[in-house]
C-alpha cells in the first residue's frame, strides 16, 4: 500500500508548524523523516494517522483521499502505552478485539507472533516486568496487528539507552525481511535514519519543509551524513 502527503499545511494558533510538506512512501518502502527536534514530525504522523486535520492539503492511500480518516494505518508513538493492568499477550491481542476477533482466537493469534517479535515466553508478564526494549517490541507487535500494511513509528526508540537503541535498530531491520510493511519512521538520529532507511526526508525546523530527499543506496553513509549535518547546521 502507498501513502501519499499532498502539500499538507498545519497551525496551531499563530505557530505555523508545516509548510506544505509533499512526501511520498511506497509499498514495503522503509522512510525516515528526519529532522530537529520540534520541528513537527509529530503533528505530520498525527494527520497521516487521521488524528488532526490539516489546514490544507490531503492524505492519500493508493491514490485515495484518507484524509481524517482512521483505521487503516499502524500508529506507534514514543511511549509504549501498554496497559500496566494487562499482561504482554493481552496487551498485545488488543487491536484484534478491538476488530471484532473472539478473546481467545485473538489470543491465539497474538500469541503466535511473540516468537518473531522476540517475546516468547513473556505472554503472562506484565509491562513493569520488562525492560523498555521489550516493551517497545510488544508495542510494536500491537501496533502491527492493528494494522499491518501501513506502520507509522514516531522515535520509538528514543528512551532507550545506547545498546538497547541498537539492538533494536539491528532487530528492527532483520523483522522486515519476515513482515515485509509500509513504514513510515521519524527520528532526529541522523545514524538510526541511515541505517534503516530505504530513503530519508530531511525536514527543515519549524515550520517544516522539506529541504531534501535521499536514496540511502546511492552513496556511501559518510558522505550522505556530511550532507545533513551541513543542512541543519543552516538551520542554527
Amino acid at each position: 500500500m502507498d501513502i501519499k502527503v499532498d502539500k499538507v499545511s498545519k497551525s496551531m494558533g499563530e505557530v505555523h508548524i508545516l509548510d506544505h510538506i509533499d512526501i511520498a512512501v511506497h509499498k514495503h518502502e522503509f522512510v525516515v523523516i528526519l529532522g530537529p527536534s520540534g520541528c513537527g514530525k509529530s503533528t505530520l504522523f498525527n494527520i497521516i494517522a487521521g488524528l488532526l486535520l490539516p489546514d490544507e492539503g490531503r492524505i492519500l492511500l493508493d491514490g485515495k483521499d484518507y484524509t481524517g480518516q482512521t483505521g487503516r494505518i499502524g500508529y506507534m508513538q514514543q511511549k509504549d502505552l501498554l496497559l500496566p493492568s494487562r499482561t504482554i499477550l493481552d496487551n498485545v491481542c488488543i487491536p484484534l478485539v478491538l476488530k471484532g476477533m473472539p478473546q481467545h482466537k485473538a489470543r491465539q493469534k497474538a500469541f503466535s507472533y511473540l516468537p518473531d517479535f522476540g517475546l516468547e515466553g513473556f505472554a503472562a508478564y506484565y509491562p513493569r516486568q520488562l525492560s523498555g526494549g521489550m516493551r517497545q517490541r510488544a508495542a510494536l507487535l500491537r501496533t502491527y496487528l492493528f494494522a499491518s500494511d501501513i506502520l507509522l513509528l514516531d522515535e520509538p526508540f528514543v528512551a532507550l539507552d545506547a545498546i538497547s537503541r541498537r539492538k533494536m535498530q539491528l532487530w528492527l531491520r532483520e523483522l522486515r525481511s519476515h513482515y515485509p510493511c509500509t513504514i513510515l519512521f521519524v527520528t532526529h538520529d541522523i545514524d538510526e535514519a541511515l541505517m534503516l532507511a530505504d530513503r530519508i526526508y530531511l525536514f527543515s525546523a519549524r515550520p517544516a519543509k522539506v529541504r531534501l530527499e535521499i536514496k540511502t543506496a546511492s552513496a556511501p553513509h559518510d558522505v550522505h551524513k556530511e550532507t545533513i549535518l551541513h543542512l541543519l547546521e543552516e538551520e542554527t
